[in-house]
């Protein structure tokens, strides 16, 4: 890591913690508020999509680009199961073959058929659980791209080039929840590109 590396991560420490002495409570009354019960899930959403940082902390990493290879989501989803009970990637991210993005399915497409199948399972009953409150499970994303970025990756006309899903994401079928498999920067993307013979021209992505 080179020095001006160094220099951003003392500088976004030292504006880290001066934002948690900001936000701390002050007061007894303002603890006890604040005191989540063990019960209670970290993962309970509002409902509401924001791109808030969840703390000061997850603030720093993602503008460092500094990512778990394997994240803890709120739950335990199983690809391997999925794909091998016959669901292809396209049923669930939906869109794949039509924009950048791979549409993470919702609460309520889950329970089509969770209505009906392993609804005894501890992970069944926390989906059930988000849909009977009216909330989107607040998945934890494994590949993003932070709001300042210059270029992000386009799913569609790769999918149409024939690049498979596991050239970045890994073989799925033995996953459980997904994996960090690749670091999209630049030169990740560029080495790619070369390898397949496909133009690495600025335009091709820096449109």
């Amino acid at each position: 890591m080179g020095w001006r590396k160094w220099l951003l991560v003392v500088l976004a420490l030292g504006s880290g913690m001066w934002a948690l002495v900001k936000v701390a409570p002050t007061s007894r009354a303002d603890t006890q508020v604040n005191t989540v019960s063990p019960e209670t899930s970290p993962y309970v959403s509002s409902g509401v999509f924001t791109t808030a940082h969840p703390s000061a902390a997850s603030a720093v990493t993602d503008f460092l680009d500094f990512h778990p290879e394997h994240p803890v989501q709120p739950i335990a989803y199983t690809h391997k199961v999925h794909l091998a009970n016959g669901l292809q990637c396209e049923t669930c991210h939906v869109g794949v073959d039509q924009g950048p993005d791979a549409r993470i399915p919702g609460v309520t497409f889950c329970m089509t058929c969770h209505q009906a199948i392993d609804t005894d399972k501890p992970e069944i009953k926390k989906i059930a659980a988000y849909a009977q409150r009216g909330e989107e499970i607040p998945w934890v994303r494994v590949y993003n791209y932070s709001p300042s970025a210059h270029v992000k990756f386009n799913h569609a006309p790769h999918i149409h080039a024939g690049v498979q899903c596991a050239s970045c994401h890994g073989d799925m079928t033995t996953q459980t929840t997904a994996e960090r498999k690749v670091n999209l920067n630049m030169g990740s993307c560029i080495q790619c590109h070369r390898a397949k013979q496909v133009s690495v021209d600025c335009e091709v992505c820096h449109n």
